[in-house]
């Protein structure tokens, strides 16, 4: 397998074969990310993919395939069909296929394109939302507002695709830590996704967000900030059936619960944490990480 640049995947796909279709990242701007920073995004060639394929297929069986890099959605159809079925004629096996569903990408797609490829084997895609409140989504540069966030994730979800969304702990700062909690609970309630991953602003050296922080223009909540973030977004939010993760290596306290069934159970533990001021029982900062 050939890989360019920095390659990602969600947790969740931790034994998936990570096949790279594209390269970076077509917005590239949000102010929080480094991923991609002075990588040039482009399209690979089909030849290119099907090498990697057909290398791929002497594995053995291969039941999940994770499509990177940061935005598959961008490549138009005739691009993008070729390569499911070049996976589903040649890997035994191949059960589903996830990939990171830019907003902005995903709005580009009737939804009659978006039910081919679930057709085609695309079950799942993750959703980074990081915050309903739209003056942060403007100041960290998402590019899309929440009105489209959340009309793109209904459209993953009527075509029949698994909905995972990702936020962003203390991406509002401490400013606008209430702000941020609150809108982005409201917002999940609209979206009603699958699955929902809440992980942990790290400031990255070299990007906007860092440039902001040591200019005293950013600051981050404290660790128990952080959690009650976290508290507030389960408590505020309402879901049909879903299940909510905060176990990603930048979170302080590793949660996992059912939603709605846990909810109740799981908002008073991240109080009952808060109240205790214990900062032995949070990650230690040298384990995390993203």
């Amino acid at each position: 397998m050939k890989y360019e640049g920095m390659v990602i995947r969600p947790p969740s796909e931790a034994g998936s074969l990570l096949l790279q279709v594209t390269v970076g990242c077509s917005h590239n701007k949000c102010t929080f990310c480094g991923t991609y920073s002075g990588e040039k995004f482009r399209i690979k060639t089909f030849e290119e993919i099907e090498e990697d394929i057909l290398e791929a297929s002497e594995y053995g069986r291969i039941e999940r395939v994770f499509l990177c890099d940061g935005d598959v959605l961008i490549m138009p159809m005739r691009k993008l069909v070729p390569v499911l079925e070049s996976l589903n004629s040649n890997i035994e096996g191949l059960e589903r296929i996830g990939l990171y569903a830019n907003a902005k990408s995903v709005l580009r797609k009737t939804p009659e394109e978006l039910v081919t490829l679930r057709n085609l084997g695309v079950k799942i895609a993750y959703l980074g939302l990081e915050t309903g409140n739209d003056d942060i989504l403007e100041k960290i540069n998402k590019g899309v507002n929440s009105r489209q966030m959340v009309e793109a994730a209904g459209r993953i979800k009527e075509a029949g695709i698994t909905l995972s969304v990702t936020v962003l702990l203390g991406i509002g700062g401490k400013e606008k830590s209430s702000e941020h909690a609150l809108d982005t609970a409201h917002v999940l309630t609209e979206m009603d996704p699958d699955y929902v991953g809440a992980l942990t602003v790290m400031v990255i050296p070299g990007t906007p967000l860092y440039e902001d922080q040591m200019a005293g223009r950013f600051e981050l909540p404290d660790k128990f900030g952080f959690l009650e973030e976290l508290k507030t977004m389960i408590a505020e939010s309402d879901f049909t059936n879903c299940f909510f993760t905060s176990n990603h290596a930048s979170n302080y306290l590793p949660v996992r619960a059912g939603m709605p069934q846990e909810k109740d159970k799981t908002v008073a533990l991240i109080q009952r944490v808060i109240q205790s001021s214990n900062r032995d029982i949070l990650r230690p900062e040298y384990l995390r990480g993203l």
